[in-house]
């Protein structure tokens, strides 16, 4: 399953985590970063990376957050 970057990103979009992602599929989305469902390897470096905790395996998406799976997904026409 693939990453998903949750609500705590908007507005941050710190960087961190396009840093230490090996196969860049951390993405500009305007108000934050979006990961691409297709493009994750599901590797996590991204996770610890994040400054404010706003990035989850997708079955781990807390309750409340879950529109941003979405989000990830109609972003990239999926």
């Amino acid at each position: 399953m693939p990453h998903v970057i949750t609500s705590p990103c908007i507005g941050t979009k710190d960087q961190a985590c396009t840093e230490v992602c090996p196969v860049e599929c951390i993405y500009d989305a305007g108000d934050m970063f979006l990961i691409h469902p297709d493009e994750c390897i599901d590797c996590g470096a991204c996770v610890p990376a994040c400054p404010v905790s706003a990035i989850f395996p997708e079955e781990d998406v807390p309750a409340g957050e879950e529109s941003f799976i979405a989000r990830n997904r109609e972003h990239f026409g999926l």
